[in-house]
């Protein structure tokens, strides 16, 4: 397959596809001419890859799943700290959005949002650490 065909069956863009490759989690052979082809092994990661992305899976953590998804002396204890570990950072990142939202509400709430010049919302923007 070549890099159109695998974008059109992975989900992927042509240009993910080739950042991938370019980090080392894809490897596709190279015909004479250069041109890149893919095995259906390429386009089971590159899928595996695209589903562990869209779940917030850093490169990182990726790489690490799909290292232990080929190793078959693999334990699931492993597979799930990795995952352990994105859940709790995921749910920090709920706890900081939610207390982004109230700051921000509570802003919103202090505005008159009217024809003066003073506003709560800069201030608070532009308060000076000391």
């Amino acid at each position: 397959m070549n890099i159109g065909d695998v974008a059109t069956r992975s989900g992927l863009p042509a240009k993910t596809i080739r950042y991938y490759e370019d980090i080392g989690l894809v490897k596709p052979l190279r015909d004479t001419n250069g041109y890149r082809t893919f095995r259906e092994i390429e386009l089971h990661k590159l899928a595996f890859l695209g589903r562990a992305r869209a779940l917030g899976f850093s490169i990182e953590d990726c790489r690490n799943l799909l290292q232990l998804y080929e190793d078959e002396s693999r334990t699931s204890a492993e597979v799930k700290e990795i995952a352990a570990s994105h859940l709790e950072r995921i749910r920090q990142k709920i706890v900081d959005l939610r207390e982004m939202s109230d700051t921000l509400s509570n802003l919103i709430d202090s505005c008159a949002g009217d024809h003066r010049p003073d506003c709560p919302i800069l201030e608070s923007l532009g308060t000076k650490i000391s």
